[in-house]
């Protein structure tokens, strides 16, 4: 069995497979005070995972991908247990790598890139990871990859409107909000952050289907909820996206052996 270890800014994501399928799933949370992975439940730190699952679970090997720094004495914890297999955007992937600056691509983006390439080879696919940054990442029929875009998320939206001005509050997520014309300030931030971020999403998707008509968009990440019920393109939502991505690069680099 193997387990898949994303840790994000906010989260960590974990899953245990059976070659390609998916029999397990957690999330727990990530402290960003120290390095420390806790769980919303139990106050505990990454012995959590390292005994929690070792000890519930037949596990052979493991990959881990973080896009936070600080995460050695959970590895170091890890390494005790399995074969731990540590990701990195520059090693072999069953996807080519074309980006230009592969030390600065986020493991994130292209382990995306490399699941929405599992799920639809041979295909056009954009993958938008919407979570604290929106991130676009494309891969073409050629399996490769070739790049994409990063925005602020929604929430940083809202955070950096009232952190870089002296009199905006700061306002939270309105599920329900669809008026384009605010009447007063209040709504006027939500509508020039939710509105906005739409037309975002919905532009970019517009810009790669004009270059790409037969293009296969799938949707993940921690606002998937928010977009998947206001854009009006044909989407895929796949909250597993990462992980997939992750497993497959374990699967190839032990077949590569």
């Amino acid at each position: 069995m193997n387990l898949i270890i994303d840790i994000g800014n906010t989260r960590i994501k974990a899953g245990l497979f059976e070659q390609n399928l998916l029999k397990h799933f957690f999330v727990f949370e990530t402290s960003s005070h120290d390095s420390e992975i806790v769980s919303p439940a139990v106050k505990g730190s990454s012995a959590l995972i390292a005994a929690d699952l070792f000890n519930k679970y037949a596990i052979d090997q493991c990959i881990v991908a973080s896009v936070v720094d600080g995460m050695e004495p959970f590895t170091n914890q890890l390494k005790e247990k399995a074969t731990i297999l540590i990701f990195e955007s520059t090693m072999p992937s069953p996807v080519k790598n074309l980006y230009q600056s592969t030390n600065t691509l986020g493991t994130d983006r292209f382990a995306a890139a490399i699941g929405g390439n599992s799920v639809f080879p041979n295909k056009n696919v954009l993958v938008i990871d919407a979570g604290t940054c929106i991130k676009y990442n494309f891969v073409n029929s050629n399996n490769e990859f070739l790049g994409g875009a990063i925005s602020p998320g929604l929430q940083m939206r809202f955070n950096s409107l009232n952190t870089f001005t002296s009199r905006l509050p700061l306002i939270q997520v309105e599920e329900d909000f669809d008026s384009l014309i605010g009447s007063n300030t209040k709504e006027s931030i939500l509508s020039g952050v939710e509105i906005g971020i739409v037309a975002e999403v919905e532009g970019v998707i517009e810009r790669y289907q004009h270059i790409y008509p037969d293009i296969t968009v799938i949707l993940t990440g921690g606002d998937t909820n928010f977009f998947e019920k206001r854009l009006k393109s044909r989407i895929f939502t796949d909250s597993f996206i990462i992980l997939k991505g992750l497993n497959r690069v374990l699967e190839y680099t032990i077949n590569e052996k």
